[in-house]
């Protein structure tokens, strides 16, 4: 089982920048486990935003983020780090992240909910003048 806990969110004018952090902790191992980055709007489905492999070699964004967004780890401190640039309105939502036991999603670009089994309690982002 792994535990995991968001932190960073806030509010911040269009165009600033945020990094939120996903602490891990539990009998599992971190470096066992690809990491995502998923944000949910109100209204709106939860929908993936980028994704890391166990070991950090592979990343993944989906394209609204590409370029802005900067995903990471540090399995030695078993975190995990969604760095954010250039943020707008439309980034306005809860982020979570959440663990998936293979690196399959991450290899091939997709967020599938039900393949990451373990969820944070989400961080709030928003992005407002």
């Amino acid at each position: 089982q792994l535990h995991l806990v968001e932190s960073g969110g806030g509010l911040v004018q269009p165009g600033g920048s945020l990094r939120l952090s996903c602490a891990a902790s539990g009998p599992s191992l971190f470096h066992e486990y690809a990491i995502a980055w998923f944000r949910q709007a109100p209204g709106n489905e939860r929908e993936g935003v980028s994704s890391i492999s166990t070991t950090g070699g592979n990343t993944k964004y989906v394209d609204a983020v590409k370029g802005r967004f900067t995903i990471s780890r540090d399995n030695a401190k078993n975190i995990a780090y969604l760095q954010m640039y250039n943020l707008k309105p439309g980034d306005t939502a809860v982020y979570y992240c959440a663990a998936a036991p293979s690196d399959f999603d991450v290899l091939v670009g997709r967020f599938p909910l039900d393949e990451y089994h373990y969820w944070g309690q989400g961080t709030q982002v928003t992005v407002s003048s």
